[in-house]
């Protein structure tokens, strides 16, 4: 598996990643599917998304497929300059447990610390123990729970918020 930042040249194979994404784990993404299916001119959008400079997603790729993503935001006021938050990760159902998420998030990491970032951020729903052990594992920590973070038609959910200090 191999890693690689992402631009527009990507967004059809991105855009359908996406879609995958909000069906196959629903609750781990606040834009639902129906959302994302009625976005006008969606392949566009998303290549204008994909060059932005204020967000970088990354994609992991098996062979020449895409099979996973996540997206890097910087803060745009100058007194949080020196954060961004992780989002939108995804891994395919049958490329996980293969060490391919811990390869984008240190990708992550390593472009965080290119360009002089300091912290970073993520949220993580609180029953998603996979993930909150591999971002345990790289090193973020926990400083919350917000509980009733996610308000889906039958219930809620709970995020944990983690952070990682790439700079003491």
């Amino acid at each position: 598996m191999q890693t690689r930042e992402l631009n527009g040249s990507d967004a059809a194979r991105y855009y359908e990643l996406r879609l995958e994404a909000l069906l196959t784990n629903p609750d781990a993404f606040i834009t639902t599917y129906e959302q994302e299916k009625q976005r006008p001119d969606p392949i566009k959008s998303t290549a204008d998304r994909l060059d932005s400079k204020t967000s970088r997603t990354f994609g992991l790729f098996s062979e020449e497929t895409l099979v996973g993503v996540v997206t890097l935001i910087k803060e745009a006021h100058p007194k949080f300059a020196h954060k961004a938050s992780i989002v939108a990760m995804y891994i395919t159902p049958e490329n996980r447990r293969k060490g391919g998420a811990e390869l984008l998030i240190q990708e992550v990491i390593l472009f965080s610390q290119a360009i002089h970032l300091e912290v970073l951020h993520l949220s993580v729903v609180t029953d998603n123990q996979p993930a909150k052990k591999l971002y345990e594992k790289l090193g973020f920590e926990s400083y919350g729970v917000e509980r009733k973070a996610i308000k889906l038609p039958d219930r809620y959910l709970d995020e944990e918020h983690m952070a990682l200090f790439l700079k003491q």
